[in-house]
């Protein structure tokens, strides 16, 4: 396999990563408000993600920076014809993490709720924006001889992509439930099953219709295979939810993750960002590509430090992985 097809399959992981871990990271944020009852709640759904969060986020950053270093002109095109969209979710991140560290900083009401508040809204509008700009990716945009993006914001607002931004928003909020239920003890556990369920049937539906409309535009028979993982790991996932198995549940809503981003990078291959104005004018993994001199020093970076990353954050898991509750919160206030 040559390196750039290398780099292809590394950058697609990094995504994959990207979205199991903070999937589950956003759909506890936007759980705060549609399961949380009480102040203990909401701290107890919080402390869920508490130690994780920021390293959930580090597959972002380092998505964005291989893309930059092995592809540089999807980098460029990507960055430049996706700028507000783009600059909204950084907002959003930036936000959402002064959020979780500032929320405890004072202990009035008003000032807990409305970084409760921010925790919601800056959880949510990546979930939906995420699926919004991948679905224009794969679907392709106006690209012109130049590789430069001709059209503006509101071509981004087909009605594709806006599907993919609700199954991106209801995925990651099942996600999140089935993370919940698997951490949390009492009756908030029993709720987050129940959310699990409701949240599950609609991604179901909206994920199906999707994949379906991917697979017929764009598929074959790679991608046919990874849709048919994706739809069977979320119908899993719902049965052992219903189950009590919390811990299938959360690993089989994962398999439904990495299926269908597999799947959204076996349909956009070997274009990286097709264009709708001519296929000639697309940004292939060849045209769009660093030299092998540059990719050669990239891959030899990663075999060092990569796992050494993984094996961490592994270990943060691991570390903490007990479940609590609101019998842990010592001061609901706070």
């Amino acid at each position: 396999m040559e390196l750039h097809n290398v780099w292809f399959v590394l950058i697609a992981f990094l995504w994959i990563g990207y979205f199991f871990l903070e999937g589950f990271d956003f759909g506890i944020g936007i759980l705060t408000r549609l399961l949380a009852r009480d102040r203990a709640e909401k701290r107890v759904l919080i402390n869920t993600i508490g130690p994780v969060w920021d390293g959930n986020e580090v597959w972002l950053l380092t998505a964005g920076g291989a893309t930059f270093a092995a592809f540089p002109e999807w980098y460029a095109t990507l960055f430049s014809g996706f700028y507000l969209p783009l600059l909204v979710i950084l907002v959003c991140l930036i936000i959402r993490g002064v959020a979780f560290e500032y929320r405890v900083k004072r202990p009035e009401e008003s000032w807990q709720r409305n970084w409760e508040t921010a925790i919601f809204w800056t959880s949510l509008i990546p979930a939906f924006l995420w699926g919004v700009a991948f679905g224009n990716i794969v679907r392709g945009v106006k690209i012109d001889a130049e590789f430069e993006y001709v059209g503006n914001v509101w071509d981004l607002l087909n009605p594709y992509a806006l599907l993919g931004g609700l199954v991106t928003l209801t995925l990651f909020t099942f996600h999140g439930a089935v993370f919940a239920a698997l951490k949390t003890v009492g009756d908030i556990r029993g709720r987050a099953r129940q959310t699990a369920l409701r949240t599950g049937l609609i991604t179901a539906v909206l994920a199906l219709a999707f994949l379906g409309w991917t697979q017929i535009e764009r598929g074959g028979g790679a991608s046919l295979v990874a849709m048919a993982v994706a739809v069977a790991g979320l119908v899993a996932a719902l049965v052992a939810n219903q189950a009590g198995r919390e811990g299938w549940s959360f690993t089989l809503s994962g398999v439904t993750i990495v299926a269908a981003v597999t799947m959204l990078f076996l349909t956009l291959f070997p274009n990286v960002m097709p264009s709708t104005l001519n296929e000639d004018w697309s940004l292939t993994v060849t045209n769009a590509s660093s030299s092998d001199y540059t990719l050669k020093i990239m891959t030899w970076l990663t075999v060092i430090a990569a796992p050494l990353v993984m094996v961490y954050q592994g270990w943060t898991y691991w570390v903490f992985r007990k479940r609590i509750g609101t019998q842990h919160i010592a001061d609901p206030v706070h």
